[in-house]
């Protein structure tokens, strides 16, 4: 069965048939799931069946965003799990209305309810809209389930038709994928952005749009707060919060949550490599802010056109990983296969910036052996590619 199989209608899977059989197949393995389909057809109908093991191997998925827990109670599109927020970062989001005092946010195109979820458990109530019939029907088990129905009423509807008056805050998350893949243009989201912005400034406190996080920096409005937020070292989105500091831009990283706000400080000046390399995390990079990591640590930069800090002394900061550079060279593949095996080094780990080579041939070429570990980075120094042999600090 094909990942992206539509499950058409929830409700055979809320009745107690559908559910005995959700627990039935819970942990089903994908390469066995032909010979228990076989088996189940016989006491059961094929169409139940095929949903039952489609929703267990979406929520075998969806464990990753969610948690094991949540995921084995909660109910699925592949759309939804593809495209919904990672719980640790709606909880932050969530978190963070809580503490500007937000007691209801209209959360629109709300998905299958991780946000209405993250917000309705921080004491939020929740308007949740999606115009999709079945997206919305599980954002509404998903509310049952948990046990939040309470807090969260879930709406089938057009966002642009919603009324967000009544509400403290507003929350938008427009569709950014589109049947060719991901919209890169703000203004082809669904809803196109200019109208999240708009309805944003109509809300009566604060509100926040989810963005994609390479947006360019040109296009955040200028009474938007811009922040960029990344979990466990990944990207994971880009917010504008209206109501909170115009202009701001802060990247924050999860767990934690650590936040580095910017003070446009002026780019770095290139250096010669220092005894320590420090590698931003990516939110800090896609907020701009790596000045602000370089001052911390009294670092400049290879080049004025790669985001890696050189610095002589080590300075831990929570915005980068430092590794200590034990060798700089020109790129040269030969040399650079003679000192890993000068080194005994068989495990290497190969990070670029700036350069065209691919990790896989690097090590294809190398051939590393040896029982010791190191990184190389592939970049440039002062426009020159380089090498740049080390191990983390």
């Amino acid at each position: 069965m094909a990942d992206n199989e539509p499950v058409n209608d929830l409700a055979p899977l809320l009745t107690p048939e559908g559910r005995a059989l959700l627990d039935e197949v819970r942990d089903t393995d994908p390469a066995r799931e032909l010979a228990v389909a076989t088996r189940l057809r016989r006491e059961h109908p094929a169409e139940l069946v095929s949903a039952a093991l489609g929703q267990a191997r979406l929520r075998q998925r969806a464990a990753v965003k969610f948690g094991a827990e949540d995921a084995g109670r909660m109910f699925f599109t592949p759309h939804g799990v593809e495209q919904s927020t990672r719980a640790s970062v709606a909880a932050y989001r969530a978190r963070r209305m809580a503490e500007l005092g937000v007691a209801s946010v209209a959360d629109l195109c709300c998905g299958i309810g991780g946000d209405a979820i993250a917000l309705a458990r921080a004491g939020i109530r929740v308007l949740a809209v999606d115009r999709d019939p079945l997206t919305a029907a599980a954002a509404r088990a998903n509310t049952d389930e948990l046990g939040l129905a309470d807090l969260i009423e879930v709406r089938e509807a057009d966002v642009t038709d919603v009324d967000t008056a009544g509400y403290d805050a507003v929350f938008v998350d427009p569709a950014r994928r589109g049947g060719r893949g991901r919209i890169f243009d703000p203004e082809a989201y669904s809803p196109p952005l200019s109208w999240a912005v708009s309805a944003a400034r109509r809300a009566s406190r604060t509100a926040a749009l989810k963005i994609a996080p390479g947006i360019p920096h040109e296009a955040v409005p200028e009474d938007a707060e811009a922040e960029w937020i990344s979990d466990g070292g990944d990207v994971k989105e880009a917010v504008l919060w209206f109501g909170t500091e115009p202009g701001a831009v802060r990247a924050t990283l999860l767990p934690g949550p650590r936040t580095l706000l910017s003070r446009a400080l002026p780019d770095p000046p290139v250096r010669p490599p220092g005894r320590y390399l420090y590698e931003p995390d990516g939110a800090v990079i896609r907020a701009h802010l790596v000045s602000e990591v370089a001052d911390q640590v009294d670092g400049g930069l290879l080049d004025a056109t790669i985001a890696y800090v050189t610095a002589d002394a080590l300075r831990p900061t929570p915005y980068a990983t430092a590794y200590e550079i034990t060798d700089h060279l020109p790129f040269n593949v030969k040399k650079l296969k003679a000192l890993l095996r000068e080194r005994e080094v068989g495990t290497l780990t190969v990070k670029k910036r700036g350069s065209a080579v691919e990790p896989e041939d690097l090590r294809r070429k190398v051939k590393p052996q040896g029982p010791n570990a190191a990184t190389v980075f592939l970049t440039r120094v002062a426009g020159a590619p380089a090498m740049l042999l080390g191990h983390p600090a």
